[in-house]
């Protein structure tokens, strides 16, 4: 059979640039450090952007510290957020005489209307009273600039409050007037009960251009990206024991992980692939994850367009800045914090400059010693979190012209929903793939 040259349709490509440098432990040298010296690190890199911030808010005002605050004097005070919750989890209560008063169901969310927040910096703690600062909305780990006063309890009463707001963003490039599509998917968890081969194939057999007609391939060809966000597989966790497996346990690990290479080399072979590691993955398990070793894909890893990144991953196309994680990071912010729905977490990392403000407190994290890579230096352009429940977008626009593409990337295994993003105008839309026998 001939095939007419004429015909044969061009993947279109983009230029890449990563910046996971900033999340990579490779110079660090854990000496029994503990988690204060990150927040401190946090505490000055976000205190110097504020008070470059507090002229143009309220220039009248002094700037104290918590050790300096005197009592109905009104100044700005910045430091670094304490929730005190009655509800919050602690490792000793596993210990605890008393085991049989706490509930044996766990809550999905710790909040309770006795919360309160403290306000801390390298002089001290004061406990914050009014109602502009909702302790629903905020959690452990965001500094901020609060104005207010001492009051004769020893609170000190917020009358406003300052966040950093979102990030400068670089100029997105313009000179693109033709599609381009990056392709998001999470949570494919296979080897799960749940995992349906069939349904990824479909997935691959798109993108790599084996399905659908010609107007259909052509769509397919505009795809210059596949990200894969996190929980790709998953191990059953019985046979992770301690005890020496046997040898039918040993392929029963391995057999997810060589299913996934099986389907990344076809994924490879046509289009960039970036594979970030989950909670699931076999990485390790406190943020920054580190990228899932090249050993784990022997097959897609040949293949120049196979890139193994952290999460949190952060990248360009185009001049067009990407940020993501695989979930971690807005879900704990759900168990401590409440909002409307997940879009209302990212929104507020972004103002807050920080991708994990519980980390370390309630999510693990390395004990950096001289630097938090979590800041948020770069607003970009599209801000994805993986493994969530449902898709869900919105376009947020900041004070100085900022726009940002917020996604949530639902569960594949679960929805058999991916998502496609338009470089062109950062509009995106979802691919669902179902496969139905009759009985």
């Amino acid at each position: 059979m001939e095939v007419d040259s004429q015909k044969q349709l061009q993947r279109k490509q983009s230029t890449y640039l990563s910046f996971d440098e900033n999340f990579e432990i490779q110079k660090e040298v854990y000496r029994g450090q503990q988690y204060s010296q990150i927040y401190f690190a946090r505490l000055h890199m976000m205190r110097t952007l504020l008070y470059s911030l507090v002229p143009d808010w309220k220039s009248h005002l002094p700037v104290c510290t918590v050790l300096g605050l005197e009592e109905g004097k009104e100044c700005i005070i910045v430091g670094t957020l304490y929730k005190h919750m009655k509800l919050k989890p602690c490792i000793l209560d596993e210990y605890s005489k008393e085991r049989s008063v706490t509930p044996l169901v766990k809550p999905h969310n710790f909040m309770h209307q006795d919360d309160y927040l403290v306000l801390e910096d390298e002089s001290g703690r004061v406990k914050l009273g009014g109602t502009r600062l909702s302790p629903s909305v905020y959690v452990t780990g965001v500094v901020v600039a609060l104005h207010g006063k001492e009051t004769t309890a020893g609170d000190f009463f917020v009358e406003d409050v300052l966040e950093a707001g979102l990030p400068p963003q670089i100029e997105q490039s313009l000179k693109s007037k033709e599609d381009k599509y990056v392709v998001f998917v999470s949570g494919l968890s296979i080897g799960s009960s749940s995992s349906n081969p069939l349904q990824f194939q479909l997935l691959v057999d798109h993108i790599t251009g084996h399905l659908g007609d010609e107007e259909e391939q052509g769509l397919a060809a505009e795809i210059v990206c596949l990200v894969i966000a996190g929980n790709s597989v998953e191990i059953p966790r019985g046979l992770l024991n301690g005890q020496n497996l046997a040898s039918k346990d040993q392929s029963r690990l391995s057999e997810p992980i060589k299913e996934l290479d099986i389907l990344l080399t076809q994924i490879a072979a046509s289009v960039l692939l970036d594979i970030m590691p989950g909670s699931s993955d076999p990485a390790n398990f406190s943020l920054p994850q580190q990228p899932l070793n090249r050993c784990l894909f022997p097959g897609s890893a040949t293949y120049n367009t196979f890139r193994s990144c952290t999460n949190p991953h952060c990248f360009e196309l185009d001049n067009i800045r990407f940020l993501g994680t695989s979930g971690q990071n807005i879900d704990d912010l759900a168990k401590y914090s409440e909002a409307e729905d997940k879009l209302e977490f990212l929104e507020r990392t972004l103002r807050w400059r920080h991708l994990s403000p519980t980390a370390p407190n309630t999510l693990g994290c390395y004990p950096f010693t001289d630097r938090d890579p979590f800041l948020i230096d770069s607003c970009p352009h599209v801000y994805f979190v993986g493994n969530q429940e449902k898709f869900e977008t919105r376009l947020l626009k900041g004070l100085e012209g900022q726009l940002v593409r917020l996604i949530c990337i639902p569960r594949f295994c679960e929805t058999g929903v991916a998502v496609v993003l338009n470089m062109r105008n950062l509009e995106c839309h979802t691919l669902t793939f179902g496969t139905q026998f009759s009985s």
